[in-house]
Parts: C-alpha cells; sequence; structure tokens
C-alpha cells in the first residue's frame, strides 16, 4: 500500500499581485533570519514571473549588506541580454550593497556550470526562489530530461523546450537542501500541474520532487481553481 504524501504548506493568496507580496514577505524574513543566525544570507533566486516579488523585496530590507544572491537556473546568453535572468533580477530588486553572483556565459553551457558549481560549492541556501512552469517545470529541470536525475551543485542544459536552448540549473539535490523553499505559482494556466505537485511527488512533475518540508506554494485563486 503506497503510503500518502507528506502535507505541503499552501498560501493562497487572492490573486498574482497578493501572491508576489507574500513571497517578498517570505524572502524578506528568510534573508533577516539567516544574517541574524549567521551572520550573512544567501538567496537563489529565478526569473520570469518571479520577479514581481522582487519588485517588492527590495524596498522591505534598508540593508543589504551580507546578502549574497545566486541563481537557481540561468540562460545561457549576455548578461545584458534581456532573456538573462541576471538581467531581469538586477532590473527589479534594488538590493545596495548586496554581492550578485551571476554566471559567466562566455565559458559555454558546460564551463558555465562547471564555474558556477565551484563558486557555490558547499554554501547551504537560505532561501531558494522557485518558479513553475505550465510543463511542472522549476529552475531548468525540465520533464524526462536527464538533468532531473542529477547529482553535484549544478549542471548544463541543453536543447531546453523553452528558448534560449543552453542553460545552466542547480540540482535537484542542492535546491533541495535549502533551509526554505518557497514556489511561486499563479494563474490559470499552472492549475492542472498546480494540483499534481500538491498530490505528492511525481518524476513526471519536476516541481513536485521539491523538499516538502521546507517547501510553501505561493499560489493565487485562480491556480487552485476546484480546490
Amino acid at each position: 500500500m503506497t503510503e500518502p504524501a507528506a502535507p505541503v504548506e499552501v498560501s493562497r493568496c487572492a490573486d498574482a499581485d497578493e501572491a508576489a507580496r507574500r513571497t517578498a514577505e517570505v524572502l524578506a524574513a528568510a534573508i533577516d533570519g539567516a544574517r541574524t543566525i549567521h551572520g550573512v544570507a544567501n538567496i537563489a533566486l529565478s526569473g520570469g514571473s518571479a520577479v514581481r516579488a522582487l519588485d517588492l523585496l527590495g524596498p522591505m530590507l534598508p540593508d543589504w549588506r551580507d546578502v549574497h544572491l545566486w541563481y537557481v537556473d540561468e540562460r545561457v546568453v549576455p548578461l545584458d541580454d534581456e532573456e538573462s535572468n541576471h538581467y531581469q533580477c538586477t532590473a527589479h530588486l534594488e538590493a545596495p550593497d548586496a554581492t550578485w553572483h551571476p554566471i559567466k556565459p562566455e565559458l559555454g553551457a558546460e564551463g558555465a556550470a562547471a564555474a558556477y558549481a565551484d563558486e557555490l560549492g558547499d554554501t547551504v541556501l537560505d532561501v531558494s526562489l522557485n518558479g513553475m512552469g505550465p510543463d511542472g517545470h522549476t529552475a531548468s529541470l525540465f520533464p524526462g530530461f536527464p538533468q532531473l536525475d542529477a547529482e553535484g551543485v549544478c549542471v548544463a542544459v541543453h536543447d531546453s523546450p523553452k528558448p534560449p536552448s543552453d542553460r545552466i540549473t542547480l540540482t535537484l539535490p542542492k535546491i533541495n537542501e535549502s533551509r526554505r523553499i518557497v514556489l511561486l505559482a499563479t494563474g490559470a494556466e499552472k492549475a492542472p500541474m498546480l494540483e499534481r505537485v500538491i498530490a505528492g511527488p511525481d518524476p513526471a512533475v519536476p516541481a513536485s520532487l521539491l523538499e516538502r518540508e521546507r517547501l510553501e506554494i505561493v499560489t493565487d485563486t485562480a491556480a487552485l481553481e476546484g480546490r
């Protein structure tokens, strides 16, 4: 008999704006707590729709010293390209005195992933901000791709189903060792996969493999259609 999946924390918000605010509040609290306990905070960011939360996060922390900003994944494009997560995040997050950790796209996907793995190393992320695609992917961990089973810190991705094709991504074990994980998923298009994430781990839905004991799903009414 299959044991039921462990329950997961779900913060249900009225709409995407409220979900972005809740996400920003969680990130701010995690950063403050990490600096109080460890003297430094390490946070991994996502691009795409997750940047809505970053617009709100900046003013919540008047002091960004001793905060290190990493990425759960990145597109292998120039850092000033609009497709770059670094470009998107720096455009939306005002974090004076924080230390940014962009990838080195000039090294190519394999070289950039290896360099990022060396740079991040055994640093434990205090909080990881993840988004989810309509196909259930999170970071650049796509359904059916071998990177979903990768060990270590960071790996290259080729032939991404979403352009650009070359990316790097933190591995699932590296994301799951984070002290806290936030999955921001809003909108009706996310509803079918979000239901599967809440139901329990499923290798066909990468976002469902995030460590449930450390995970908070922040979502809205539209994405929880029928629940």
